[in-house]
């Protein structure tokens, strides 16, 4: 596991830590997926048919900032199980660079999302206390939270808030 649930005021943060950008767009998408389920609905997961697909993400916003990469991509993962019914199980993604921005190609597998059972709604990733970087080797990101351990780089981690 490399997502930690953080507490605040009203809502809900996730740090998350990882090797790769590619890493923490995986890890942001199971964490919240997994922030959203049922104990019950996660240990009967793998009992649901799945399906493969291959969704494209980019920042309406600022394209070439990975910071908005990262909300798009958890507003995406968010999009899909409300709107098209597909609830990500499982995703292997790449971040392709151009003139244009940046792009997540991500080749995921999903399971209907009616068959999911959960426990709380999100109603927005936010950009409060927003934060996706990149650490340098031997860079220490020090925790705030006793739940949340320390990291130290070379990686990327995020922190993200939850409207709920």
């Amino acid at each position: 596991m490399s997502f930690w649930l953080w507490p605040t005021t009203a809502d809900v943060g996730m740090r998350l830590f990882a090797s790769s950008l590619s890493h923490l767009l995986v890890e942001g998408a199971l964490g919240t997926q997994h922030y959203l389920m049922s104990s019950r609905a996660s240990r009967t997961m793998n009992e649901h048919l799945r399906h493969a697909g291959e969704w494209r993400v980019r920042s309406p916003h600022d394209a070439h900032d990975p910071s908005f990469l990262f909300i798009a991509w958890l507003e995406e993962v968010l999009y899909r199980a409300e709107v098209h019914n597909q609830w990500l199980v499982d995703v292997q993604c790449r971040v392709e660079h151009s003139n244009d921005g940046l792009e997540i190609l991500a080749h995921v597998e999903w399971v209907d999302a009616d068959k999911v059972e959960r426990e709380i709604e999100i109603k927005a990733v936010t950009t409060h206390q927003l934060v996706v970087t990149e650490v340098e080797q031997g860079v220490r990101v020090p925790s705030r939270w006793p739940e949340v351990p320390t990291f130290e780089g070379p990686g990327w981690y995020a922190d993200v808030v939850f409207d709920i």
